[in-house]
């Protein structure tokens, strides 16, 4: 019999219980805390919960515990449920009520069923039961069975108590009137938290599917982006464990939450949310004279020009009484001249290596040693004001106002993220996101802030943006870097104040590199020793 003090314990016990479920974020640890929280106020050995399948047809097994045969499945026990049980249909082939199974009775009905004896019960069918008490040499006496029921009234699952342990004799007993009431008052508690926690991750997922939506935008956009737009929040999660899990050094004392985590996963896939308004011929420039189209083309088209002007010259020469043999050998060493000329800015036109001062001086005596008719008939520099800017690009494929255009993104980034209403937990999205460019000396962009004004997240995201750049193996302009030539320009960064050095070593020491390369390098990048 319940005392006073008894019941009064187990209301306080209730409560605390209930707050405690409304504050975990993990479903199978929330679905684990309510058989176990149901279990301990109830006095009872063991306890299956249920829950009801997508489409509503069964009840499948979650979490499974008995005490006294220490059975534990399901949720944080690392013992898989599914291919331990079989779904419990709730209705039959003729599609009647599968009222046999309490638990099924207890979904269908909607009711709290109490029994003292499961092998004196009628009405119910209790074969698994003592086949199960059979093999086991358990003894399932006492069942309490109730549904959980959400604030639209449906069912989401079960909860079934077997067995009510009498804390004074240790025998078992039948659950009492005060065990039934507790145990429904906290159903309905799980259930309001349950269902909380299932459509906050159908909201996170829908979130989620908007954030992948863009960057597949980003991705139609250039085959060259998308790419990187998952694998910088993979190296930014990466680096981000490695600082959680140090013990000691400047980042003994970082630490994260499973809503830090979050927050940090969801700054990672929007990074580069911005480049959707980067125009697609800069982002997808491969050569320097590349816009819709690589222009080097019309460029050879005018070499062509130039070859047939001066065979024609050379043929008016001859007539006009010209000696032929030296005509010749005069065309060919122009010819020869013409195509070296083509050739040099076929190669300057790829823009794979730094160019030298020289060479660019060459770009510019090529444009105004060939004159030639444009279309209208006009004589002109043999290349444009445009084409010798972009040609004499000192290394890459970009111009500086093409960079500008680039570097955009992450204004445009901020301002994205700025102007949405965040949730108290994701508030500093912006700030991780938007932070990715900026150096610890000060010299980055779009803020020029300094180390001490960033977060620890945005440094983290910005060590991954830098080394998946250096390695991606998809950017149109360069192949992807070895892994130790990586590095060795990530330690370069570190020590000029570009990186933070404390995450750097860190990357270092615990290899985060390599965890990376493994996923995402080709085996001809992992030129680490021992790698």
């Amino acid at each position: 019999m319940d005392t006073m003090t008894d019941l009064f314990e187990r209301f306080e016990q209730l409560n605390e219980i209930g707050a405690s479920l409304s504050s975990e974020r993990n479903i199978d640890r929330l679905l684990e805390n309510i058989l176990l929280a149901v279990k301990g106020i109830t006095h009872a050995d063991g306890g299956t919960l249920y829950r009801v399948s997508e489409d509503r047809q069964s009840l499948r097994f979650e979490i499974v515990r008995t005490d006294s045969l220490k059975i534990a499945y399901g949720g944080t026990s690392g013992e898989p449920i599914s291919a331990k049980f079989k779904d419990l249909p709730l209705y039959r082939e003729n599609g009647e009520p599968n009222n046999s199974l309490i638990a099924a009775y207890s979904a269908i009905h909607v009711r709290t069923v109490n029994i003292a004896d499961a092998y004196a019960a009628e009405g119910f069918d209790f074969s698994g039961t003592k086949k199960f008490d059979q093999v086991t040499g358990y003894r399932s006496q006492s069942f309490l069975t109730v549904p959980l029921k959400n604030h639209e009234n449906e069912i989401i699952g079960v909860l079934q108590l077997i067995n009510a342990i009498d804390p004074a004799s240790g025998a078992v007993c039948e659950f009492s009137n005060a065990d039934q009431r507790l145990a429904e008052s906290l159903a309905s508690q799980a259930a309001v938290a349950l269902t909380n926690r299932l459509l906050v991750i159908q909201l996170e997922a829908l979130f989620e599917a908007f954030i992948t939506l863009i960057n597949l935008a980003i991705d139609e956009k250039s085959p060259y982006t998308g790419g990187h737009c998952q694998r910088v929040p993979t190296l930014t999660m990466m680096l981000a464990e490695a600082a959680d899990a140090a013990s000691e050094g400047p980042l003994a004392s970082f630490q994260m939450s499973d809503k830090d985590r979050y927050e940090l996963k969801i700054a990672g896939l929007l990074h580069d949310c911005g480049k959707v308004t980067t125009p697609v011929h800069v982002v997808d420039k491969a050569t320097k004279l590349q816009t819709i189209f690589d222009r080097i083309q019309m460029v050879d088209t005018r070499f062509e020009v130039i070859r047939r002007d001066a065979e024609l010259a050379m043929l008016r020469a001859v007539l006009a009484g010209a000696d032929q043999v030296t005509a010749e050998q005069a065309l060919r060493q122009q010819l020869r001249a013409i195509d070296e000329d083509r050739a040099f800015l076929r190669h300057a036109n790829v823009g794979s290596e730094r160019m030298q001062p020289e060479d660019q001086d060459r770009v510019r005596r090529i444009s105004q040693n060939y004159r030639w008719l444009n279309s209208e008939g006009i004589e002109a520099d043999f290349l444009t004001d445009n084409e010798v800017e972009n040609l004499t690009i000192r290394a890459g494929t970009l111009t500086q106002a093409e960079r500008e255009t680039i570097n955009y993104h992450i204004v445009a980034t901020i301002k994205m993220l700025e102007s949405l209403p965040w949730p108290k937990h994701l508030k500093r999205v912006p700030e991780y996101a938007g932070g990715h460019h900026e150096r610890m000396d000060g010299k980055g962009y779009p803020k020029g802030l300094k180390r001490d004004e960033m977060s620890i997240q945005a440094r983290i995201m910005g060590i991954a943006d830098i080394f998946e750049a250096l390695t991606a193996r998809d950017r149109p302009y360069k192949p992807g870097m070895k892994l130790t030539q990586a590095l060795a320009i990530l330690g370069k960064f570190c020590h000029n104040g570009h990186i933070d050095p404390d995450l750097f070593e860190v990357f270092i020491k615990q290899k985060v590199y390599l965890k990376y390369a493994k996923l995402y390098l080709e085996p001809s990048q992992i030129d680490e020793p021992g790698a």
